[in-house]
């Protein structure tokens, strides 16, 4: 089955967690706390301009001892993110996260942000795929009352 990143991936319906390039890392941290999310997109005036994962905020940030108070996303962001179609299959999303070792991916239609999809966002696409399959599977091989509680004896 090929699923697409919208709307089968998720829903284009979230809440886009968006900050401006002189937002400051902790204005991200909070943010990406608050809606337990593990990225923040930049942007003015809604291009995209790059990405703020949690690991920018260890590697980047942390690990170069620099204030999380003073620093703006600017100096963190990974400018120019790689992005995803709303019509992309998962498949693809799945390729391009393990070959650019990334966690999110921006979803962009026609030059407007509409989403985000994460690692485990496509997991429970793929968990709830191979599911479907094998339910698929076991009825044909087995019949379509495979797997349902025979009637008690009278």
């Amino acid at each position: 089955m090929q699923r697409r990143i919208i709307p089968d991936v998720i829903d284009g319906q979230q809440s886009l967690c968006l900050l401006p390039p002189n937002a400051t890392a902790y204005a991200a941290a909070l943010l990406m706390r608050e809606r337990r999310v593990g990225a923040v997109m930049v942007t003015v005036d809604g291009p995209l301009l790059g990405i703020v994962t949690e690991r920018d905020l260890v590697y980047r940030l942390q690990a170069a001892g620099l204030s999380a108070q003073q620093t703006s996303l600017r100096e963190i962001m990974t400018p120019a993110p790689e992005t995803l179609a709303p019509d992309d299959l998962a498949s693809v999303a799945l390729e391009k996260m393990r070959l650019g070792h990334y966690r999110h991916l921006p979803i962009v239609d026609a030059g407007r942000i509409v989403g985000m999809v994460s690692i485990r966002d496509l997991y429970e696409c793929t968990r709830q795929t191979l599911e479907l399959e094998l339910k698929s599977a076991e009825s044909l091989i087995y019949g379509d009352q495979y797997g349902m509680a025979s009637p008690a004896p009278n």
